[in-house]
């Protein structure tokens, strides 16, 4: 019996279906989980080290000068260098975790001056308190444990956002190192500490990234958390609400979403206003509060034009006069339309110009303790950008030197003096 040729033997049989033909298969949660640390594990590492350094200094300085332990516990004070970090706004917030809300508007009898309602905590709004009392009931933590706890975490979710925002615009190296910045930036002492501006600026950042990735639900969802967090989200919702309505205009999509994100985006801090007017029995009372006991109040600017002719002139007989930490507002202050003219010219997303240049204004606006421009322009996340960009030509150890060197001032400068030399 002959066995015929490969070549005449019969039909061949069906071919194997390749590779590329079969349907994908999901990574298994081991290769999920090193995807994710190669993805953000460098941004983490980023930022926890560059802030590791400035808190370290910071504690440092704390302890060296000693001058927090002959102050009030509520001002800057306490028997441990950490308890600062809970003091000032801190300790507001502390109060409303363990007690909750009780609007009113109290005068402090005989009193004629600028101070003449006694302090509410109704002037500060209840998303961070809120996750501290989550945080406090899930894990056992006090109220100062609890928000430290959720600062540092949002702190990381803030440059998470901070790099996607960046990273779309000028690329992974421009991200990491505007994540850099978030770090060592003048105001940054309050990302660690129980302030709410680390939850509200990963709040504004990552509201901006689902607008300029047009996932507009998102985005309105999470500007209506963030006016739950800081009275500045106006400017967030403002921000939304532009580029919302220009998508529309230019059809450059349907209309049901833009426009469901802008009505949803406001719901949050008008929602708490309103509650806060009713409790009170005065529609204006939230304005009343911030400015009868606190001072705080929209002036057109007057104040900030008193301060910027002052600090100068080497003059500090001006309102809230505090020289160190002023003098550092002012060089803020003066940064901030330098960077914005380069971000414009830039072209980025009109959201993130929006949102810059209105929380610059407000702030200018207001009369208020001048030296916490620098906390209050800390969210301003946007103005990393084009520094970012014109620093990613550097190598990594120029990088690391400049960063580094700055992470070391910044305990100074954006820690020690926001919380003993001035008032955060």
């Amino acid at each position: 019996m002959t066995i015929a040729p490969a070549d005449q033997a019969g039909p061949a049989p069906s071919p194997v279906p390749r590779a590329e033909n079969a349907p994908p298969t999901a990574p298994d949660p081991r290769e999920r989980l090193r995807r994710a640390a190669a993805h953000y594990g460098p941004v983490l590492a980023v930022y926890g080290a560059l802030k590791l350094v400035g808190f370290a200094v910071f504690m440092y300085l704390l302890d060296s000068a000693g001058d927090f332990r002959e102050k009030h516990p509520r001002f800057g004070g306490g028997a441990h260098t950490w308890d600062v970090l809970g003091s000032w706004d801190g300790w507001w917030y502390q109060q409303i975790a363990l007690h909750g809300y009780d609007p009113a508007l109290e005068p402090i009898p005989g009193a004629t001056g600028l101070i003449t309602l006694e302090g509410n905590s109704a002037a500060f709004f209840p998303l961070y308190p809120a996750l501290m009392r989550i945080v406090s009931e899930v894990t056992g933590l006090g109220p100062y444990g609890a928000g430290m706890t959720v600062s540092v975490v949002f702190s990381f979710v803030a440059a998470l956002g901070i790099h996607a925002v960046t990273a779309r615009l000028g690329g992974r190296r421009a991200g990491l190192i505007a994540v850099g910045l978030w770090a060592v930036w003048p105001g940054s002492g309050a990302e660690w500490a129980v302030y709410s501006e680390s939850v509200y600026t990963a709040l504004a950042a990552w509201a901006c990234y689902a607008v300029m990735t047009r996932r507009w639900l998102t985005a309105g969802v999470l500007t209506f958390t963030a006016g739950l967090a800081r009275p500045t989200a106006v400017t967030l919702v403002a921000a939304l609400a532009v580029a919302g309505l220009l998508a529309v205009w230019r059809r450059e999509e349907g209309i049901r979403r833009p426009l469901t994100a802008v009505a949803i985006a406001p719901l949050g801090a008008v929602g708490y206003l309103g509650w806060v007017g009713y409790r009170m029995g005065d529609w204006g009372g939230y304005n009343k509060l911030q400015d009868g006991a606190w001072a705080h109040k929209f002036d057109w600017g007057r104040h900030s034009l008193d301060v910027l002719t002052s600090v100068p002139v080497g003059h500090f007989d001006y309102r809230f006069a505090m020289p160190v930490e002023d003098l550092i507002g002012v060089g803020v202050v003066l940064l901030v339309p330098v960077l914005t003219v380069l971000l414009v010219r830039l072209r980025p997303p009109v959201v993130l110009v929006v949102y810059t240049v209105l929380s610059y204004l407000m702030v200018m606006a207001t009369q208020q303790y001048f030296g916490n421009v620098s906390r209050y322009l800390l969210p301003l996340f946007p103005l990393f950008v084009p520094l970012a960009l014109a620093m990613r030509r550097l190598r990594w150890p120029s990088l690391a030197t400049v960063l580094g060197t700055a992470a070391l001032a910044s305990g100074s400068y954006a820690g020690y003096v926001l919380f003993e030399l001035g008032v955060p």
